[in-house]
């Protein structure tokens, strides 16, 4: 089938994961744990290859990606340290709304330190370098510069997948752009596998489907990594709130009151690295009216967590490019991201995903998105 060339915004610890989980299965074949397929219509893991990557910290612009991706304030497991050599060096991005001001008062092995080179042209960039799709793996906040990578896609014909919470898969005017420009988007700020928000959609609704009302509900949660530093600043979360509570809500026959549910990112703990801690808890009435409470804590490592999914996201994105199709593409936006365009239960996207695969078809492919 080919090999699937990628570009990346933002070389942090998604992206450090995604790059080493590549590696790690290619050099382990016929292992497809934490996938939906090793073999996704003919492409494999493997088949995801690098051909572009941006960044605007110094100790990353400059270097070969595989080398920036161990790069501080970078802090993510190790998974594959023995990578291969990509031929790409990372290119400075334009700095923008990407860098809180806040983070300039901690350790620079804890923050981002910008480099003081001045930004490549991102479109020839892209261009050059044949890239199928780009990835936005850029700070949460980033919602300028993310609207700049998404426009470089645009300009240079390249597909856009948005694992970061600024609106874009999700806002029509940008979803027409794609359409009109014949390529494909998957969005926005991508899902875990097995994380806070998939967990907590999935007991609202069995709550809903076991006729037990839900009164109010919190998911507060810590780590240590960059991300949750620079989520400090309250002004970048908004975007990420609103990502996180719809996908909740959006479980529920009749939304909560928002003052009866809390969801978002509560405080920085630099000792938890890119771990993770989720607590949840839920309050509800069940039969006759009797009181009950669940609580959940959840520990994970962030950014690993992600990585299977945006392998999934990725190799979707090409079979459909493959088979023509163009604009938003619902089924694995509303699997893979928490504010997808169409908010759809997990089982049904799957559903959907899996007869989008099935299809030899181009045309009845492309049916399933426009179905939805």
């Amino acid at each position: 089938m080919g090999k699937i060339n990628v570009a990346i915004a933002g070389i942090g610890n998604c992206a450090s994961s995604l790059l080493q989980g590549i590696e790690y299965y290619r050099n382990n074949p016929g292992d497809s744990l934490g996938l939906m397929h090793e073999n996704m219509c003919g492409y494999v893991p493997g088949d995801i290859q690098v051909v572009a990557a941006f960044d605007i910290d110094a100790r990353k612009v400059g270097k070969p990606v595989e080398e920036a991706i161990f790069a501080p304030p970078n802090c993510t497991i190790p998974i594959w340290k023995d990578m291969l050599a990509t031929g790409v060096t990372v290119k400075m991005g334009p700095v923008m709304d990407g860098v809180a001001i806040h983070m300039h008062d901690y350790d620079t092995a804890r923050t981002f330190v910008a480099a003081q080179e001045m930004p490549c042209n991102v479109v020839e960039e892209l261009r050059a370098s044949k890239a199928h799709i780009l990835i936005n793996y850029l700070p949460v906040g980033s919602e300028d510069a993310t609207r700049f990578y998404a426009q470089c896609a645009l300009d240079a014909g390249v597909s856009f997948l948005n694992c970061m919470p600024v609106f874009i898969a999700s806002n029509e005017e940008w979803a027409r752009k794609f359409e009109a420009a014949g390529t494909v988007i998957v969005g926005d700020d991508v899902k875990s596998q097995i994380g806070a928000t998939v967990i907590h959609r999935i007991l609202t609704r069995l709550f809903e489907e076991r006729g037990v009302f839900l009164e109010r509900t919190y998911q507060l949660n810590t780590g240590g990594n960059t991300d949750f530093l620079n989520m400090l600043e309250r002004s970048r979360l908004k975007s990420k709130k609103i990502s996180k509570t719809n996908a909740v809500q959006s479980q529920l026959s009749k939304p909560l009151h928002p003052d009866n549910i809390h969801i978002g990112p509560s405080d920085y703990v630099p000792w938890q690295n890119d771990n993770k801690v989720c607590f949840i808890r839920m309050e509800g009435r069940g039969f006759a009216g009797i009181p009950m409470n669940l609580e959940l804590r959840l520990s994970v490592e962030d950014s690993p967590n992600s990585g299977g999914v945006a392998i999934d996201a990725i190799r979707y994105m090409k079979v459909a490019m493959d088979r023509g199709c163009r604009g938003v593409l619902y089924p694995i936006s509303s699997y893979c991201m928490k504010h997808p365009p169409i908010q759809t239960p997990e089982e049904r996207s799957r559903e959907m995903i899996e007869e989008f695969l099935s299809e030899s078809s181009a045309e009845l492919a492309t049916a399933v998105h426009t179905a939805v």
